[in-house]
């Protein structure tokens, strides 16, 4: 098979969460385990840092991986979902991995995951961990995928865990309280393992000391101990946070004297984020006149932070290309979108993108007016074709509406 087809394997033949929901959901590390084994266990040697939580993984894990590039090491980088292409998931100092380097593992192990049948997910943390070892990476970067404690990842002992904040999202899978999401999440803090929490509240605090208590893990609460702060183009709100996240994240890291980070690295690592990862859709400005902005928030926290940005732009009339999949709890989000706007509503083409009139049907619920599009590159046209210079264009509800855009 060549590279498309080989990628057209993956996601057809094997269960996969971005795309086909609780279908690909496993409960516990037991293929994964097994797949490390016949892999001969590459996440053995690997330096890693763990980042999970509810928002901001994908911004703390590049905005992590840009400073150690700076500090001239050779950084690994697993991420997901990806936007455009599978590849996006697996970088090097900020360069994809390679189609030949895809096609040969899944060539290699391809009978092994049939037998076994594993997960989209599962053999795709394989792939990293593997690619990763071969290139005697100096650390990794390794994004948690969903929760914590049963994610194929959470087979590494990091040099630190991370935690970037809680919230409510994928409730089916990981409970229906911040108490228990934050017990799922605190799967990640290992014996003896540094561990750094971004956001809390006094229910998740509770649940993260008890975890490093337990665990004999030093902790650290970034809110409360970083004040410093660093130019970023990442211009999100949301942004503040992940940031004070990932400088005590290096800051822990220094503390451990296994790598030499200056300020310089650290400040140049946030400036040149974008450039040296490739980090896209976190509140991302595509053009002006009209302004058009695309964020990949997609849960009630990610949602209320950027619409509330959104009201603090200066418009003359606002304009919502707006897509969802279709187990979102529109309860939960639909409320928080301003009433004040045109709606343009579509499809992620994905199998679970939802409808776009049933989309449009809920939204007339809480008095959003618009119409229903084909696809989202309609929905798009539509809103430019519509406004004004002075207007501002949103583009969000899933990742998978803006990865159409990009």
């Amino acid at each position: 098979m060549n590279y498309q087809e080989t990628v057209n394997w993956m996601f057809q033949r094997l269960p996969m969460y971005q795309t086909q929901g609780a279908t690909a959901y496993r409960k516990d590390l037991t293929n994964t385990i097994l797949l490390a084994d016949h892999l001969g266990h590459p996440e053995n040697h690997l330096k890693c840092i763990h980042v999970g939580g509810t928002n901001g993984k994908g911004s703390t894990s590049h905005m992590l991986a840009s400073i150690l590039q700076e500090a001239g090491y050779k950084v690994g980088l697993y991420t997901s979902p990806h936007l455009k292409d599978f590849r996006e998931r697996i970088k090097i100092n900020g360069k994809e991995v390679s189609e030949e380097f895809v096609v040969d593992f899944i060539a290699e192990n391809k009978v092994f995951f049939e037998e076994n049948n594993l997960s989209f997910f599962e053999m795709t943390v394989g792939l990293a961990f593997d690619y990763f070892k071969n290139s005697a990476v100096d650390i990794a970067i390794v994004e948690v995928g969903m929760g914590g404690r049963l994610d194929s990842t959470n087979i590494i002992t990091p040099l630190v865990s991370v935690i970037t904040n809680i919230g409510f999202d994928h409730m089916q899978y990981l409970g229906n309280t911040l108490a228990l999401i934050a017990q799922e999440k605190a799967g990640i803090i290992k014996h003896n393992i540094p561990t750094v929490i971004g956001q809390y509240n006094s229910e998740t605090k509770a649940v993260f000391e008890k975890k490093a208590a337990l665990e004999e893990s030093p902790l650290f609460f970034a809110s409360d101990q970083i004040t410093e702060d660093f130019a970023s183009p990442l211009n999100g709100n949301y942004q503040m946070h992940n940031k004070k996240t990932v400088l005590q994240t290096i800051r822990v890291l220094q503390s451990l004297h296994l790598y030499n980070i200056t300020e310089e690295n650290i400040a140049t690592g946030f400036l040149k984020v974008v450039e040296n990862t490739g980090l896209q859709g976190r509140w991302q400005q595509l053009q002006v006149n009209p302004l058009v902005i695309c964020d990949t928030a997609h849960n009630s926290d990610g949602l209320k932070s950027v619409l509330d940005q959104i009201q603090q732009q200066d418009y003359e009339k606002l304009h919502i290309v707006m897509g969802v999949v279709n187990d979102k709890d529109l309860a939960e989000i639909l409320p928080l979108f301003p009433k004040v706007a045109t709606y343009y509503f579509c499809k992620p083409d994905i199998p679970r993108g939802l409808n776009a009139n049933i989309l449009r049907e809920k939204a007339l619920d809480y008095s959003l007016h618009g119409n229903a599009f084909h696809s989202v590159s309609d929905a798009y046209n539509a809103a430019k074709k519509n406004s004004t210079k002075s207007d501002l264009i949103f583009i969000g509800g899933s990742t998978f509406v803006v990865a159409e855009i990009l």
